[in-house]
C-alpha cells in the first residue's frame, strides 16, 4: 500500500515548491475557498458531498473470495482512530454538509467500541441518518436494541447465498445463511427501516441463489441488492470473466416474481430499484442492482470514505489516500483549530476527487487496499 500524502505536495509545473498550509495542501492542490466563505464538500466536477462511509475497523471474521486472501494482515489497534477521533472527523464531515453516515469496516461488529461510536457519532447536530453495514454474523436482538437506542436507523447486511455450502464457500466461514436471516427478520422485526441485503454476484459461484435471494426478499419484505463484482480483492485476483453484468442479473430477477422497475430512489442512489407486481409479494419487498461497471453511476457520486487508519478516500478507487491523523493527534489536537485543519483537509481532498473509476479504461490500476482496509 503506497502511503497516505498530506494532501499534496506537489507544486504546479514550472512553480518553485510552495510551503503548505495547515492542512497540508499548496496553492496546485488547494481547492478554491468562495468568497462568500460557505465551506462545502465539493469537487472539482460540481459534485457535491452528503455521504460519508465511515469505517471503524479493517478486520473481519469472514474472508470473502471478492475481498480478503485468507492470510490478509491487519493493521494493529493502536493505527485506528479512537472513538473520540472518529467523532472529531464526523463533526467536521458534517460542518461541511454532511448528512448521511453510515459505519462500515471491515466488520463493524468485531470492534468492541462500537456502541460508544454510534452514540457519539448520532449526536452530531445535522448527522440525518445513521446506518450500518455488516455481515450479520454478530447481529442480535439484544445487540440491534443497544444499537438502536444509540441512534441506528438504518442496517445493510451482505449475504451472498441461501445455500450454507455457497456461503462457506464465498465467505471461507463457518457462518450459517440460517443465522443471518434471523439476523435480518429481527431487524425488521425491531423497526429498522428500510433494511437492505446487498449479495456480490460471481459466475459459476452463485450466479443461481439470485431468483432464491429475490424470493427471500419477496416473502419476508426487505430490499435485496445485486452487485456487479468489483476489482477490489487483496489478492488483485480480479477475472472479468466472473462479472455477471446488470442485464442478466436482471432477466435472473424475473424468474423470482413480475418486477416494475422504479428507478432510482434518488439523482445519488447507486441502485436500480424494483418492486414485486404480484399480491402475494411483501409490500415492502424490493429488489435493485448496484452495476457500477456496466451501468456507472460515477457522474452523480455524493460519497466520500474515511479508513479505520485515518485516512481520506476520495473515491473507492482512489490510488492516493490524504492523511488526517497528524491533525487529529497533532500538537493542534483539541479545539476550534483542529476543526479548522480537519475542515481544509477535508475540503481540499474531495477537490481531487477524480471523475471516475475508470475499470473500464484500458489503463485501470486496481487499488492497493481491498475493500476491507477501504471500508464499503
Amino acid at each position: 500500500m503506497r502511503p497516505a500524502v498530506p494532501l499534496s505536495i506537489l507544486p504546479a509545473r514550472g512553480t518553485a515548491p510552495e510551503a503548505p498550509d495547515s492542512s497540508g495542501a499548496t496553492a496546485a492542490t488547494r481547492a478554491p475557498r468562495p468568497a462568500s466563505g460557505e465551506r462545502r464538500l465539493i469537487d472539482s466536477h460540481s459534485r457535491t458531498i452528503r455521504d460519508l462511509r465511515l469505517s471503524i475497523t479493517d478486520r473481519c471474521n469472514f474472508r470473502c473470495v471478492y475481498c480478503m486472501e485468507p492470510d490478509v494482515r491487519f493493521s494493529p489497534p493502536e493505527s485506528l482512530l479512537t472513538p473520540s477521533e472518529l467523532e472529531a472527523v464526523a463533526r467536521a464531515c458534517v460542518s461541511l454538509g454532511v448528512e448521511r453516515i453510515r459505519i462500515t469496516g471491515g466488520e463493524p461488529t468485531v470492534r468492541h467500541e462500537l456502541t460508544e461510536i454510534m452514540r457519539r457519532v448520532a449526536s452530531i447536530e445535522g448527522v440525518r441518518d445513521l446506518s450500518m453495514t455488516t455481515n450479520g454474523s454478530l447481529v442480535t436482538p439484544e445487540s440491534l436494541r443497544t444499537w438502536i437506542a444509540a441512534g441506528l436507523r438504518r442496517i445493510t447486511f451482505s449475504l451472498d447465498a441461501t445455500s450454507p455450502a455457497t456461503v462457506q464457500r464465498m465467505t471461507r466461514s463457518r457462518s450459517d445463511a440460517a443465522d443471518v436471516i434471523a439476523a435480518i427478520a429481527a431487524a425488521i422485526d425491531a423497526g429498522l427501516n428500510p433494511v437492505k441485503v446487498n449479495a456480490v454476484v460471481m459466475r459459476g459461484v452463485n450466479e443461481a441463489e439470485v431468483p432464491r435471494l429475490a424470493g427471500l426478499a419477496r416473502r419476508m419484505g426487505f430490499e435485496m441488492r445485486f452487485i456487479e463484482y468489483m476489482p477490489l480483492d487483496s489478492g488483485h485476483h480480479w477475472d472479468r470473466s466472473l462479472l455477471v453484468p446488470a442485464t442478466e442479473i436482471q432477466e435472473l430477477l424475473g424468474e423470482a416474481g413480475p418486477l416494475e422497475a422504479l428507478g432510482r430512489e434518488d439523482e445519488h442512489s447507486t441502485s436500480e430499484t424494483f418492486r414485486f407486481t404480484d399480491a402475494a409479494s411483501h409490500p415492502a419487498a424490493r429488489v435493485g442492482i448496484i452495476a457500477p461497471v456496466t451501468r456507472s453511476f460515477c457522474g452523480a457520486c455524493s460519497r466520500l470514505r474515511i479508513t479505520a487508519d485515518g485516512t481520506i478516500r476520495p473515491c473507492l478507487f482512489s490510488l492516493e489516500e490524504f492523511d488526517l491523523k497528524a491533525a487529529l493527534r497533532g500538537s493542534e489536537s483539541d479545539g476550534p483549530r483542529r476543526q479548522r485543519v480537519l475542515e481544509d483537509a477535508l475540503i481540499d481532498a474531495v477537490w481531487a476527487k477524480q471523475a471516475g473509476h475508470g475499470i473500464t479504461a484500458a489503463g485501470f490500476r486496481q487499488p492497493d487496499r481491498p475493500m476491507s482496509a477501504i471500508g464499503g
